[in-house]
């Protein structure tokens, strides 16, 4: 096809133990996905369905294997971290069964969700968008994928986050609201999914401010890992 511009690059992620590369179609989020970080947030615990936003491809940061290094954004003077497992789809489809949603799974990682926290709040406030305070450039540092030969379908893990060696967040993620298998089962109620896809399932409580400089370690434990520095 001919193009009037260069066609931009597919983002991609590194897979473990494998040369070859998983291309992201998109990337799902889900919002107050632990009961503590939606009191933290001064928000109600909310069990009947999730909530869903969404970060750009292109928001991917991914790690190659030394370290991933991540601007500290524009337009803010809160930047948060949001340590995060995160599902990668191999398949997909519209109103899919629970049952069915397990199936679509390529494999799990372990990531960020980079939050402008000073523009969220002004939004909310306001009751606008929270596009800019998500979606924004480098917003989604991202593991190596595990592929679910070898990972299994967690159902209970570690997810820990240290900055300067001192941790901030840790929980199960047997204490998701929702497991993986609702997760997607309701993204299919409202979007066609797709191979290529991301799922990041929320984060627990001790979101706090990042400063340039600063150096994270976020694990899934026996999963994945990820370091990297704020630049």
């Amino acid at each position: 096809m001919n193009h009037p511009i260069a066609t931009p690059a597919i983002p991609s992620l590194a897979i473990a133990g494998s040369s070859a590369r998983f291309p992201v179609h998109r990337i799902y989020c889900v919002g107050r996905n632990y009961a503590e970080h939606a009191r933290e947030m001064g928000a109600a615990v909310e069990r009947g369905s999730p909530m869903f936003f969404m970060k750009p491809a292109d928001a991917i940061v991914a790690d190659e294997g030394a370290g991933v290094l991540v601007p500290y954004p524009s337009a803010t003077q809160e930047l948060h971290h949001e340590v995060e497992m995160i599902v990668a789809l191999r398949s997909g489809g519209s109103s899919l069964s629970v049952e069915q949603a397990l199936d679509c799974v390529f494999g799990y990682g372990v990531g960020l969700d980079l939050t402008r926290r000073d523009l969220q709040a002004a939004a909310k406030a306001k009751g606008h968008p929270w596009d800019a305070a998500k979606g924004f450039d480098h917003s989604a540092p991202v593991s190596a994928l595990v592929p679910v030969e070898r990972s299994g379908h967690p159902t209970a893990a570690q997810l820990t986050l240290d900055i300067n060696g001192e941790r901030r967040q840790q929980t199960d993620i047997a204490d998701m609201i929702f497991a993986v298998g609702p997760i997607i089962a309701e993204l299919s109620k409202l979007w066609a999914l797709q191979a290529g896809d991301l799922i990041f399932t929320g984060t627990p409580a001790g979101v706090a401010a990042l400063a340039r400089g600063d150096r994270f370690r976020a694990e899934l434990a026996g999963i994945a890992t990820l370091n990297g520095t704020i630049t």
